[in-house]
């Protein structure tokens, strides 16, 4: 059914007047997902998907590189399992789903619905580990899991999730620490190179460490009204999981010992991430090496002849190259196909008319400033590789200088409040450890820990909280 060329892409919600229905109408009018009729699940659409994609096949190969393999395990996860281990079940208690029917039959024992894997797949570790010949074992699995939120949000929170799910097993500490931060190092890059997003890297505090683990690092990302997102986590397990599940093998002394364990973990929140971080009143936002279409090609006047000819020549040459798109639909106004791809977050639109062709160019206009370059047919190829790349470090330093600028330390509980209030971001402060301040905190500003940063610094020798010695310096934030 063709539509009137004079409609326009409907309005998006200014994002200072309402942030969060700003990402929802950007979420369905760039056609990323929808909703469903299972309350608290959504359906990716092809265009989000891909977005999706582009980053699973990125760590995907940065797993590779570092000699982890992909495996599949079981969504259904025997009830006693879970609870093999104290902590790990405590810890996802509130948001387990279980069945305890089938075919019509109450079953002997209640499955639980995938909410992370450590269980099962320690179960199968034990089973198939003997001799530290064939230590490690580094394994992920792409797969969806279920958490019962009971506040949900398309992409950031929703009860199914896409994630993967990397679990490796070794025969000393030293090498399941040191993978452990690997890992984390791949999703740092990933944040930087792939989604022009700047870090923050550090390790949780005791109270907000995954259920079950002996020390988890964190990704932490600012977005645009200065909340946290928490983006990627990386667990040092120990042998908490190895000695329940019975996780052994032979060392080299031949003596039977358990194995060390890690578990590391990056979530479609990411696409959450990106429109959060990039996006404004114009709509989505996309880096371009993330974005499924980098160059759309519009034709200006295509019903001139010679015009779409040109056009196709272009899309022909570039597709090799770039993910390279050619809008040619002749049932809407040039001005929407202008709008419609802005409001989509493509990088860079290339406009071609009856004057650009007497004149052997093309106009570039990007994305994240509007700036048009003028650039001749000769050299497009390579001005286009410039611009993307252009366009990749000025999103990335937009973000830099917001992490920046909403960034404060506070000395006191009542300076930490002020801060938080009137400039919503990411305080620096020092802290004694105990969760009793922790809690106040969160209490007080509706603010948790986000981490005890990799650099950190000394600003006081008092806890922010309670006024006793402190331990380290946190940074602390409200959180989506």
């Amino acid at each position: 059914m063709s539509k009137n060329e004079n409609e326009f892409v409907k309005e998006i919600t200014n994002i200072e007047d309402d942030i969060a229905q700003w990402f929802t109408d950007i979420v369905i009018k760039a056609e990323l997902c929808d909703y469903t009729e299972a309350k608290g699940f959504i359906a990716y659409k092809p265009y989000g998907f891909e977005i999706w994609e582009n980053i699973r096949n990125y760590l995907d190969a940065h797993f590779k590189e570092n000699g982890v393999k992909n495996v599949y395990f079981p969504m259904m996860i025997p009830e006693s399992l879970l609870e093999k281990e104290k902590d790990h079940v405590e810890g996802f208690a509130p948001e387990v789903a279980t069945v305890e029917t089938a075919g019509g039959k109450q079953l002997d024992e209640k499955y639980v619905v995938r909410p992370t894997s450590e269980t099962i797949i320690s179960t199968m570790y034990s089973k198939w580990l003997h001799s530290w010949r064939e230590l490690p074992f580094l394994y992920n699995q792409w797969c969806s899991v279920v958490r019962w939120e009971k506040e949900t949000r398309p992409i950031l929170r929703s009860r199914e999730f896409l994630w993967q799910e990397g679990h490796t097993i070794h025969a000393t500490e030293a090498e399941a620490r040191e993978f452990t931060l690997k890992m984390l190092e791949v999703y740092n890059n990933c944040y930087k190179d792939l989604l022009a997003i700047p870090t923050i890297l550090g390790k949780k505090t005791e109270k907000e460490k995954f259920a079950g683990a002996e020390e988890t690092y964190t990704i932490e990302t600012m977005m645009h009204d200065g909340k946290a997102l928490q983006s990627a986590t990386s667990h040092y397990f120990g042998q908490n999981f190895s000695k329940p599940f019975d996780i052994k093998f032979q060392n080299k002394e031949e003596k039977e010992e358990y194995a060390y364990q890690t578990s590391w973990g990056m979530s479609i929140r990411s696409l959450g991430a990106i429109i959060m971080a990039h996006g404004d009143n114009r709509g989505l936002k996309l880096p371009p090496r993330v974005a499924p279409i980098q160059v759309v090609i519009v034709p200006i006047a295509q019903k001139k002849e010679g015009v779409l000819d040109k056009a196709n020549e272009l899309f022909e040459g570039l597709k090799k190259d770039y993910r390279v798109k050619l809008d040619d639909r002749d049932n809407y106004s040039t001005g929407y196909k202008f709008s419609d791809w802005e409001m989509r977050g493509v990088p860079l639109r290339l406009e071609i008319g009856p004057k650009d062709i007497e004149n052997n160019q093309c106009v570039l206009v990007r994305r994240d400033t509007a700036e048009k370059i003028i650039v001749s047919l000769d050299e497009v190829n390579a001005k286009i590789a410039e611009t993307l790349d252009a366009i990749h470090e000025n999103m990335y330093k937009e973000c830099e200088a917001r992490l920046a600028d909403r960034t404060t330390v506070a000395h006191t509980l009542e300076e930490f409040e002020q801060q938080i209030n009137t400039k919503q971001g990411f305080i620096k402060a020092m802290f004694c450890g105990e969760n009793e301040c922790e809690d106040k905190i969160k209490e007080l500003t509706a603010a948790k820990s986000r981490c005890i940063p990799f650099d950190e610094e000394h600003i006081d020798d008092k806890c922010v909280v309670c006024g006793k010695p402190a331990k380290h310096m946190v940074v602390w934030g409200r959180q989506y």
